[in-house]
């Protein structure tokens, strides 16, 4: 079913525990929850850190050492572990964005990729925003709309963030927080 190897997987997973948690949900909001998470983003993500494609001066550290086969094992891992629901409060302004868009300021609507629950397309390489944290979702929002986070696939969140105001944001990551 996975490319990698879940039991290896898992000990692999020791040294991503302090950020990430032992089951991959993050119980510090500046780092993302990965348990639930398809197997090929996870690895996607990963391969993206090693080879300079997804910057971050601790996340190159760790994975530079990594072999193909020790991500396809960590992804295969992670994506086995059952994801944490949301537990933050809705957001009316967030709701809106995130199920209609803005098409006055043509933002495609977070559905369209991350579907209703937020559960994401695994076939598709679209994550799931459900349990990350709020801290986490505006960063990485902030980091695609002024491109300081440039793989995803043919632009498609840079050209959507970058139509983002900062308001946006904190009510569409308020509003994802609230997912289950």
């Amino acid at each position: 079913m996975y490319a990698g190897n879940v039991a290896a997987g898992k000990n692999k997973a020791v040294a991503c525990a302090a950020c990430h948690g032992a089951d991959g949900n993050s119980l510090a909001p500046m780092y993302p929850s990965l348990a639930g998470q398809s197997a090929n983003y996870l690895a996607k993500q990963l391969a993206d850190f090693k080879s300079g494609d997804r910057k971050d001066p601790v996340m190159a550290g760790m994975v530079a050492a990594l072999s193909k086969e020790d991500i396809n094992d960590l992804a295969a891992f992670f994506a086995v572990q059952s994801t944490n629901t949301g537990t933050g409060e809705s957001n009316e302004a967030g709701h809106k964005l995130y199920l209609g868009g803005d098409t006055k300021k043509g933002v495609t609507a977070c559905i369209a990729c991350h579907g209703v629950a937020g559960k994401g397309m695994k076939q598709a390489g679209f994550p799931s925003l459900t349990g990350q944290s709020k801290d986490y979702l505006k960063k990485q929002l902030a980091s695609f709309r002024d491109a300081s986070r440039s793989n995803d696939n043919n632009g498609i969140m840079r050209n959507i963030a970058i139509k983002l105001s900062d308001a946006d944001i904190e009510a569409v990551a308020q509003y994802i927080t609230s997912l289950k």
